[in-house]
């Protein structure tokens, strides 16, 4: 008979895993993968291959093709240099993504010949140049975590095929790697980076030969991490709609090595699944994307729906997300979601963004208001106009954000970004009545200025096709005159390409959606205005977008009434 290859070996073995363990694991190898000429020495067998659900791009090979290295919205043409010889890089965020070698799974996605070769050749090159490195951005926690994912994920596409020399040094890397990232681990920001460093640490446990020393160690800081990062409602501390996402997409992986290593599931991976992903679906729209607070860039649908593939039906529903500040109403095909929390403390809040009350609309499938949300990396510079109470459909007073930026050069080198503040105290309730359901919120961001408190209602109607806000701004402590009247602004941001028009009064607002939906804005208390908009979401330059803002001056007890209601169905549709 003869012998197998390495790559029916690997299918083989997958097929046994499907058979043996629960559905999932077709993607999870649990067979060494050696060299059949020459057996590697046993300790550098690894024992499993996790999946990686990431979505691929297969075009990633192209531009290869054309001497182009497309990272984190950047393209940099090599001209026959290395992409780890490029000086300068266009942005840190193209250096954290290559270091990172999450674009493995680009390589991985495709049946082309080269494409291992090609794979191999650049772990090689970094190798050489940046293994033994303990500075700059290969060093830094978060990306050698990502590698060090990346390379077990995709550890088939590096040493199937491999000669003896590539084998050895690639397995060699691996090992160092998660030596080095054991031993700075502590000096990981804490939050989401220190818990990937547990999660790639794990990983590599579980994976590779002779490793089992480690286990209980690592396990502790995972079950710790998670235990204090994962709230009860299944939210994260940062309330970073986008990293839940992201653990998920790295925790179900974890979960299915412990099920083929044949090993129990830590108990806080445990709790953190059973809750996480009733929290995901409770935070998405109509369309399946994520809501756009606190730092959520604009998540695919489509890795939003891989995780909620992963969902048996067997947990319950979210009710009531009031640990990580989040309430949700639905009616009919109508779904609203509304920020009601205060900011994570300090040292977790470099990503939170100052749209406290401010809340997103889907009607069906289709978004109607959206908040402008954060930019990709690569578009940093943006981000402190993104974070700005303005850019979320919410009150702003006096031109001025809720919340404050903590302009501290040592907070900010250290935690990427200025961390944010205020307000100190959201006051929140959510009930049915009469057929309808009921949302009503305070909070106090403009006090310390001001002495003014913005209390926010929204009625959202039987069958989800009127909602009635009302905005109130009033003292402190009963009623309030101010010495001069501030001026207010209350903003509706659209998706970028939505038509927006005047209705048949000054009063009036009509929005045309994509799928040829009309729905109307009308206001009672304000001057209603048509202006542009910038949204942020995903990108690394703001796209122009239009929003309806609500306009007027407070003397210190101001009420603005507005109704969104959807109208007959224009006559056709139309793309963006």
């Amino acid at each position: 008979m003869a012998e197998l290859t390495l790559k029916d070996r690997l299918r083989r073995t997958a097929l046994h895993a499907h058979g043996a363990h629960r559905t999932g694991l077709a993607g999870v190898l649990t067979m060494p993968l050696r060299r059949l000429v020459e057996p590697a020495p046993e300790l550098e067998h690894l024992l499993i291959v996790p999946q990686d659900l990431r979505t691929a791009d297969p075009s990633f090979w192209d531009e290869i093709g054309y001497g182009q290295f497309g990272l984190a919205g950047s393209v940099v043409v090599l001209n026959g240099r290395s992409p780890f010889e490029v000086d300068p890089v266009p942005s840190v965020a193209w250096a954290q993504e290559l270091h990172g070698f999450g674009w493995l799974r680009n390589l991985s996605a495709i049946d082309v010949e080269g494409a291992s070769a090609t794979a191999r050749r650049l772990a090689l090159e970094w190798i050489d140049g940046f293994d033994d490195d303990r500075r700059g951005v290969a060093a830094d926690p978060q990306v050698a975590a990502r590698r060090l994912i990346s390379w077990l994920s995709h550890a088939n596409l590096l040493l199937e095929d491999a000669d003896r020399s590539t084998y050895t040094a690639i397995t060699g890397s691996l090992r160092r790697q998660f030596a080095s990232l054991a031993s700075v681990r502590k000096d990981a920001p804490m939050g989401y980076p220190r818990l990937l460093v547990d999660i790639a640490l794990s990983f590599a446990v579980l994976s590779i030969a002779g490793f089992d020393r480690h286990a209980r160690d690592v396990e502790a800081n995972l079950n710790a991490e998670l235990a204090w990062q994962i709230l009860a409602d299944g939210g994260h501390v940062t309330r970073n709609p986008a990293v839940l996402a992201d653990l998920l997409l790295d925790l179900l992986p974890l979960s299915q090595c412990f099920t083929a290593r044949e090993q129990p599931l830590p108990d806080q991976l445990q709790r953190a699944l059973n809750v996480m992903v009733p929290m995901l679906h409770y935070l998405r729209l109509g369309d399946g994307m994520l809501a756009r607070f606190n730092g959520a860039p604009g998540v695919s649908a489509a890795a939003v729906a891989t995780v909620a593939a992963y969902d048996d039906n067997s947990r319950p529903p979210l009710i009531e997300a009031r640990a990580s500040g989040y309430a949700r109403l639905r009616r009919g095909s109508t779904v609203i979601l509304a920020d009601v929390g205060s900011p994570p403390q300090l040292a977790l809040s470099s990503s939170a963004h100052a749209g406290c009350l401010s809340f997103e609309m889907s009607a069906g499938a289709v978004p109607l208001f959206v908040n402008s949300g954060a930019p990709c990396l690569s578009g940093a510079e943006w981000g402190p106009a993104a974070r700005a109470t303005a850019s979320h459909n919410t009150l702003t007073l006096a031109d001025r954000s809720s919340a404050r930026l903590i302009a501290h050069r040592k907070l900010e080198a250290l935690l990427g970004s200025p961390p944010i503040r205020y307000p100190d105290r959201v006051d929140w309730r959510i009930e049915e009545c009469e057929g309808e359901t009921v949302l009503q919120a305070s909070h106090d961001g403009y006090c310390r200025r001001h002495e003014l408190v913005h209390t926010r209602t929204l009625r959202l109607d039987t069958d989800g096709l009127r909602l009635t806000g009302v905005d109130r701004l009033s003292g402190v402590q009963g009623q309030l005159r101010l010495r001069d009247d501030l001026p207010f602004a209350i903003h509706f941001h659209l998706m970028p390409g939505v038509r927006l028009e005047l209705g048949e009064t000054p009063r009036e607002a009509v929005v045309t959606l994509p799928d040829g939906q009309l729905w109307r804005l009308s206001v009672r208390g304000a001057t209603l205005c048509i202006e542009e908009s910038s949204h942020f979401a995903g990108s690394p330059v703001p796209r122009p977008s239009m929003q309806i803002v609500l306009r007027g001056a407070t003397f210190g007890e101001t009420e603005v009434s507005w109704v969104v209601e959807r109208l007959p169905e224009a006559t056709e549709t139309w793309n963006d």
